[in-house]
């Protein structure tokens, strides 16, 4: 694993704990030699994980829409800056340049990234790891609607089992770490990462 993708807020949230991770996190990819892949924001979450990867000495590369940057959002500092030109390209780029997805809290743009990094593993197209950084207990619900998704008998088990919960970053690198994707939903053989 040489890369994470990090979705989180574009905002800092309400609580204090979900900064301070979003700091912890870009210290902990940058100190674990991993290059952060993110929505290339200087605001919010975003732009804490990417500021505190770059003091930490870290490579951070941000992918941002055209009309973000206009709108002077991006981050000005980083590695590199890919600007695209939609936000469907942008989610492409990240998923092509991470080796992994984990999820900061955030709304509903982090939710919609996540769930579609996860619905492409489970059907094979990756088998990258998709995890959550379980901050002040933020994802705890999101976890049992996942669960309930299970239990109602519209996805199989072990595609709920897939998804890493960790309370910290560390954890949830070290869980990556020892990744093992299920069988693809459709039962075919694994296929080349299509991206």
């Amino acid at each position: 694993m040489k890369s994470i993708c990090v979705y989180c807020g574009s905002g800092p949230g309400a609580d204090p704990a979900f900064l301070a991770e979003a700091v912890t996190a870009g210290t902990t990819i940058a100190k674990a030699g991993l290059t952060l892949i993110y929505g290339g924001g200087k605001v919010g979450l975003m732009g804490a994980v990417a500021d505190a990867a770059l003091a930490a000495g870290g490579r951070v590369v941000g992918v941002m829409p055209a009309d973000l940057v206009s709108q002077e959002i991006a981050h000005t500092g980083l590695s590199d800056l890919h600007v695209v030109n939609s936000m469907h390209e942008r989610k492409w780029k990240m998923a092509e340049l991470g080796d992994g997805f984990l999820c900061l809290p955030g709304g509903p743009g982090t939710f919609e990234e996540i769930f579609e990094q996860w619905t492409w593993a489970l059907l094979g197209f990756h088998a990258k790891p998709c995890g959550f950084v379980n901050v002040s207990g933020y994802y705890d619900l999101l976890r049992s609607t996942i669960q309930q998704m299970a239990d109602k008998g519209f996805i199989a088990q072990p595609y709920v089992d897939m998804l890493i919960y960790a309370q910290d970053t560390r954890e949830a690198l070290e869980r990556f770490a020892a990744y093992a994707p299920p069988p693809p939903k459709w039962n075919v053989a694994p296929v080349e990462q299509r991206y």
